[in-house]
């Protein structure tokens, strides 16, 4: 039983326990490449939250991991086989509920750790934070929070070289043998102003990656995936603890 986690503990430790910070994983059911399995967002966002959290815990922040919610926004991969799409106003709804429990029950630090690149939590955020104003609400996405070149020779977006060397540590036993991995070779847009990243429109999934994957991963190794994963937790885990000590009546300077 691992105390932070709230799937594992029980009424008997929780009765009496004082919660600084709640953590929501969020991650996503969807294609990943021909190799890697529908829930590699869920595998990613339950370990990288769960090891971070024990970085936390033991140092003296008292945080718990609230269940993976395991469906994200894949509105832009309909057509791809059970993909299984949660519309931005289900996520709004689903977070208000959470959180009006914690609020009545005192927890007043929340953050959702974010495994998906559809999921966008910034406008969902901002409105929740008017709804409950005595709480201190935020995200962050885990694939961001360490420079990916550091590690990886072929950065990508989706399936790529990051996400199979962590699979290839966390779930080995999920990850096809390399002749099944496709090479994620993506289509730009020809409007070259959403190209370059500054305007923006929905990809359409099917019709820009042959394999639903969006960067190369032969360039995977396990090794390669383990210091990746070690260097996320403690970043993530500094994070927890940030916030856990924080005043949040007194946040700047």
């Amino acid at each position: 039983m691992r105390p932070y986690i709230l799937a594992e503990t029980n009424w008997d430790t929780l009765k009496n326990a004082e919660i600084e910070l709640a953590v929501l994983p969020w991650g996503a059911t969807e294609a990943h490449n021909y190799h890697l399995p529908y829930a590699t967002d869920n595998f990613e966002a339950n370990l990288i939250a769960a090891e971070s959290a024990k970085l936390a815990w033991n140092k003296d922040a008292k945080v718990i991991v609230l269940p993976t919610i395991p469906f994200g926004v894949n509105t832009g991969q309909s057509d791809i086989f059970l993909d299984i799409n949660l519309n931005p106003s289900t996520q709004f709804a689903i977070l208000s509920d959470i959180l009006e429990v914690l609020n009545r029950q005192g927890v007043y630090k929340f953050l959702i750790l974010n495994s998906h690149g559809g999921n966008d939590f910034k406008p969902i955020v901002r409105e929740l934070g008017l709804k409950f104003p005595k709480m201190f609400l935020s995200f962050a996405s885990w694939y961001q929070s360490v420079d990916l070149k550091t590690y990886f020779d072929n950065p990508g977006d989706h399936a790529d070289e990051m996400e199979t060397s962590l699979m290839l540590y966390l779930k080995p036993d999920l990850v096809l043998p390399k002749e099944k991995w496709g090479d994620g070779k993506e289509k730009k847009n020809k409007i070259l102003s959403f190209s370059e990243g500054w305007a923006w429109t929905e990809r359409k999934w099917s019709q820009i990656s042959e394999d639903t994957g969006i960067g190369n991963p032969k360039s995977a190794t396990k090794e390669k995936g383990e210091k990746y994963f070690n260097a996320v937790c403690e970043k993530i885990g500094n994070l927890f603890i940030d916030i856990c000590k924080a005043d949040i009546q007194n946040l700047y300077e």
